[in-house]
C-alpha cells in the first residue's frame, strides 16, 4: 500500500455565530471553481426548505474563492495548494456544528426541497446507521441511481436553470439502493465512528466505495437513493486536473473485494429500494469475487 502525498498545511477558520437551527453541516471542497462554487451556495440558499451550515475547503483560492468565502461569512478552511478529495472533506467537516453532515460537490445545483426529501427519510429510518444520497440529473452520460440525462447546460454561464426547475418536478423514478455518491448524508456519530474519508485514498479516487464499505464495517446496512431529492451535477469540473491514485487496486487490497462486486452485487447500485441490505459474504460470486482481490495484492 502507497503512502498518499504529502499535503500542504491546512488552516481552519470558523465563523460565528452558527446558523440557529441548522439541519446539516453541508462540505464541499471546491478547488479555483468560483462560479461553480458561487451558483451551488445560491441554489442551497435558494432552494432548500431548512437552514444549513456550510463549510467550505478552498484549495488554492487564487480565483477568488477564498475571498468571497471570507465576504460570505462561510465557515471554511484553506490550503495554499490542492489537499485532495479526503483531506479537504475531513477537514471542513471537523467544524460542523449539526447531528448531520452532507457531502457535496461544488459543481452542483440543488433543486427545490433537495433537503426535505433527505430529512423526510432520515426520520423514516428512526436511527443514526444510515446513509442516503441524492439522485442525480447529468447533462450527458450517466452512472446507476442517477435520474436522468438532461443536458441543462455545462457551465454556470450557459446554465438553464428555468428549464431544469421546470423538467425536475416532472422526473419520476423510484428510490434506489446502493447510496455512494454526492451529495450524501451521514449521522455526525457515524462519521466519527469510521473516521470520515480514508487518506490513503488521496487525492480522491475511489474514496466513495471506501467510504460505503467503512459504514458497512460499522454495521450500516441502509444504503439508499432519495429519488425525491434531486440535484444538477455539472460533473467532473475538478478531477481532470489531478493524477489520479490507483484506487479500484487499493479497495481491493485492503477490503478483500473488487469495488465492482461490493457496487453490484452488495449495495445492488442503482436498483429499486427493497429495504436494508444483506450480509455481503452471501452474495453470488463471493468466493471469485475475493480471487480476483488476491489477484491485485499479489500483483
Amino acid at each position: 500500500m502507497r503512502l498518499p502525498p504529502p499535503i500542504p498545511p491546512i488552516s481552519f477558520h470558523p465563523q460565528e455565530p452558527a446558523a440557529p437551527g441548522a439541519r446539516f453541516t453541508i462540505v464541499i471542497p471546491t478547488w479555483n471553481n468560483l462560479p461553480y462554487a458561487r451558483l451551488c451556495l445560491d441554489s442551497i440558499r435558494r432552494n432548500s426548505a431548512f437552514r444549513h451550515q456550510v463549510v467550505l475547503h478552498v484549495n488554492d483560492g487564487s480565483d477568488g474563492t477564498l475571498a468571497w468565502a471570507r465576504r460570505e461569512g462561510l465557515d471554511h478552511t484553506w490550503s495554499r495548494e490542492n489537499a485532495g478529495i479526503c483531506f479537504a472533506v475531513n477537514a471542513a467537516a471537523s467544524l460542523g456544528r449539526t447531528d448531520h453532515v452532507v457531502y457535496m460537490n461544488d459543481d452542483m445545483y440543488v433543486c427545490p426541497g433537495w433537503d426535505a426529501a433527505l430529512w423526510r427519510a432520515i426520520e423514516q429510518v428512526g436511527h443514526p446507521r444510515f446513509f442516503l444520497s441524492a439522485t442525480a440529473i447529468l447533462p450527458r452520460g450517466g452512472y446507476p441511481g442517477a435520474c436522468a440525462s438532461l443536458d441543462f447546460g455545462d457551465h454556470p454561464d450557459r446554465f438553464r436553470e428555468a428549464e431544469l426547475l421546470a423538467a425536475a418536478a416532472g422526473l419520476v423514478r423510484e428510490d434506489w439502493s446502493g447510496a455512494s455518491w454526492p451529495p450524501n448524508v451521514v449521522h455526525r456519530s457515524i462519521w466519527d465512528l469510521v473516521g470520515g474519508l480514508s487518506v490513503e485514498f488521496s487525492p480522491g479516487l475511489y474514496s466513495d466505495p471506501d467510504f460505503s464499505m467503512k459504514l458497512w464495517a460499522a454495521g450500516v446496512r441502509h444504503f439508499r437513493g432519495v429519488a425525491a431529492s434531486k440535484v444538477y451535477h455539472f460533473h467532473h469540473k475538478s478531477t481532470s486536473r489531478v493524477a489520479p491514485n490507483d484506487g479500484r487496486r487499493l479497495f481491493s487490497r485492503k477490503w478483500g473485494v473488487p469495488t465492482s462486486f461490493f457496487y453490484r452485487r452488495v449495495l445492488r447500485m442503482g436498483q429499486p429500494w427493497r429495504g436494508p441490505l444483506g450480509e455481503l459474504e452471501g452474495q453470488p460470486g463471493y468466493g471469485w469475487a475475493r480471487l480476483r482481490a488476491l489477484a491485485h495484492r499479489l500483483a
